[in-house]
């Protein structure tokens, strides 16, 4: 089936976080929050008809396919045989994130990230009671990678957990195995647990690249792993709630099992019928959006990479650019592309002071217009 990503679709007065939250002018175009604008494919539309059609709403357990279609992706894309038993189902990636810096360590103790990265990494450790600890980011040979030095630096006595993103919320990086089994390395020599947020890797933009699981470099790795998937990126179902924990060790999946427990409501059997049918169904609308994605990665880094003082990076992964404003001396930059009618998100929020990052999963000529109004800001 041919899909048409260049529909646009109205998301006005739909209660969209990304479209009504922030009650921006009329004519606004949102691109902070991480939602696509684009439909999900038909037979996830069609499996969610049947269930609403049911019309009892109660509550759910995990359907042993959804298992079985789950474990056989993860060997076929990417080589992991994981299995069926390691996985722990959850409503949602991000108080996942959360449970995990409760489940490793004692109050007070680290949880180390790198910087730039997505917020609920930096937020998580204080909601538990974790103390948190960076380090930065570089550039090297024009994509953004872990500055090992600095991670050996930051490290303490106390650090018990490291939060990885692969790939990489906001810079788009694909991590290599050289760089996963440096990680590994670092981490087991000071006995740091790793927890990774994998939910962008079925949205790889660079063809030479490929996503490798960390869990499946060694049966080391595995076992001082806890690794956070979901198709609700991939698939634009990210509403429903439905995410997956594959933890191999036995002791790191109790402790997981053991802090979500009393705080996260069981999976609605919308969100697992759409996961199922995404994952087994809607492959074809997977590649589709990914060569859609492309061409509109590669026109936003056309217009935007060196235009008047900004800076991006070619992104190897996700649909978020990554764009330095900061030789453009303009301070307020995003107040003042605000005004011209396109709302970014400032890089502050992800410890990146001078960035912003751009969605730009929405429809070509959307995406023309923003790089528009952007451009006349300039």
């Amino acid at each position: 089936m041919q899909y048409n990503f260049d529909e646009v679709i109205n998301r006005k007065n739909t209660d969209s976080f990304k479209w009504d939250f922030f009650n921006d002018p009329e004519g606004t175009i949102p691109m902070p929050v991480a939602d696509m604008d684009f439909r999900s494919a038909e037979p996830i539309l069609e499996a969610l008809r049947e269930v609403t059609e049911h019309g009892v709403f109660g509550y759910s357990v995990i359907p042993e396919v959804l298992r079985d279609v789950f474990q056989e992706r993860l060997e076929r894309l990417y080589g992991w045989k994981a299995e069926k038993d390691w996985q722990v189902w959850i409503p949602g990636l991000v108080p996942a994130i959360t449970a995990t810096c409760r489940a490793i360590g004692e109050i007070g103790e680290g949880v180390m990230t790198s910087i730039p990265v997505y917020h609920p990494f930096h937020l998580a450790p204080n909601y538990v009671g974790k103390k948190l600890q960076t380090f930065p980011m570089k550039e090297v040979d024009n994509r953004w990678t872990f500055d090992f030095e600095a991670l050996e630096k930051a490290i303490t006595s106390d650090t018990k957990l490291f939060m990885l993103c692969n790939p990489y919320n906001p810079a788009g990086t694909v991590f290599t195995k050289e760089e996963l089994e440096q990680l590994v390395t670092i981490c087991k020599k000071h006995e740091i647990v790793i927890c990774s947020d994998e939910i962008h890797c079925d949205l790889i933009l660079d063809e030479s690249k490929k996503h490798i699981p960390i869990a499946s470099l060694s049966e080391e790795a595995a076992n001082m792993t806890i690794t956070l998937l979901a198709p609700s990126k991939t698939f634009n179902i990210a509403g429903l709630g439905c995410s997956v924990a594959v933890i191999p060790n036995p002791e790191l999946r109790k402790k997981f099992e053991d802090a979500k427990n009393g705080f996260f409501p069981p999976l609605t059997r919308h969100s697992l019928v759409a996961a199922l049918v995404a994952y087994r169904d809607c492959e074809d609308w997977r590649l589709q959006l990914v060569d859609y994605l492309k061409t509109n990665h590669d026109f936003l880094y056309q217009e935007l990479n060196g235009y008047k003082g900004l800076k991006m990076l070619p992104l190897e992964a996700t649909y978020l650019a990554w764009i330095d404003a900061k030789e453009t001396g303009i301070a307020d930059i995003q107040e003042k592309i605000l005004k011209a009618g396109v709302r970014l998100m400032n890089g502050n929020v992800f410890m990146g002071e001078g960035f912003l990052r751009l969605n730009f999963a929405c429809p070509k000529s959307v995406l023309e217009e923003a790089v528009k109004r952007i451009k006349s800001v300039l």
